[in-house]
């Protein structure tokens, strides 16, 4: 007689259910607020350009409108080697092509300096002569110079509008080095130029030149609308701890008050 065994079903284990206590968020107090960066969503070609301020203002971007020539500040740089690419502009600059002597390659009449630097960009410079068209600026003293800045305007200009800018520094018309080369396709705005030397430091010099090489469709004259010269500002709290350490008999007896 075979007798059949039949397996008898393991007794299945009854584990509590662990509550699950929810994530601790932070308090309103710890919680820091991040500053709101403007939403930009054209190419630097386009709408989105490195754009100086109206006169009195501090340097910043800009994102001008097809509509309206008026710039809107905006928390982000463009640079003109990479338009995709953004960097906080942790420096804060001055505008001194105030110091400066400015001189012209060529210029038609009532096209000259006065319309480069008005403060317009309705009016502009208009070169009479062969390429290149050269805009020099002559300090009196040797400046830090930490970008430069164009402006132009392809729809309204076309032809006129440069396609390849040489920003060259020295100490006079003699000894001038290449700085930066930039290419532009049909620009419309502010260019931002930075300028720095092989050690990626700033470039102190007396003299900058600003030379057109080539202009779009293969123009002969150039306009361009302004042009900003920037020296980056130094933040320095101003104090006399420095000087505190007195050691002469001469100026200890001024330490204390009798």
């Amino acid at each position: 007689m075979s007798a059949t065994a039949s397996a008898a079903p393991a007794a299945a284990r009854h584990i509590p259910d662990t509550p699950t206590s929810p994530p601790t968020l932070p308090s309103s107090s710890s919680i820091r607020p991040t500053a709101s960066s403007a939403s930009l969503s054209s190419t630097a070609g386009a709408q989105v350009i490195e754009a100086l301020p109206a006169p009195g203002q501090d340097s910043t971007v800009f994102v001008t409108s097809e509509t309206d020539k008026s710039a809107i500040p905006s928390t982000d740089l463009l640079t003109h080697t990479n338009p995709h690419e953004r960097r906080s502009h942790a420096q804060s600059v001055r505008e001194v092509g105030n110091q400066a002597t400015w001189s012209l390659s060529s210029c038609k009449p009532g096209f000259g300096v006065e319309q480069l630097r008005d403060h317009s960009v309705d009016t502009y410079w208009q070169s009479d002569g062969q390429l290149p068209h050269l805009v020099n600026i002559q300090f009196r003293r040797k400046t830090t110079v930490s970008d430069v800045a164009v402006y132009t305007d392809f729809k309204l200009d076309e032809s006129y509008t440069p396609s390849k800018i040489s920003v060259r520094c020295g100490t006079n018309f003699n000894d001038l080095q290449e700085i930066e080369v930039v290419d532009l396709q049909e620009p419309n705005g502010w260019v931002h130029i930075p300028l720095t030397d092989l050690n990626d430091r700033l470039v102190r010099t007396f003299m900058v030149q600003i030379a057109v090489i080539a202009n779009h469709q293969q123009g002969r004259d150039t306009h361009l609308r302004q042009i900003k010269i920037h020296s980056s500002v130094e933040d320095r709290p101003v104090t006399t701890s420095e000087f505190a350490e007195w050691t002469t008999p001469e100026c200890l007896q001024f330490v204390h008050i009798r």
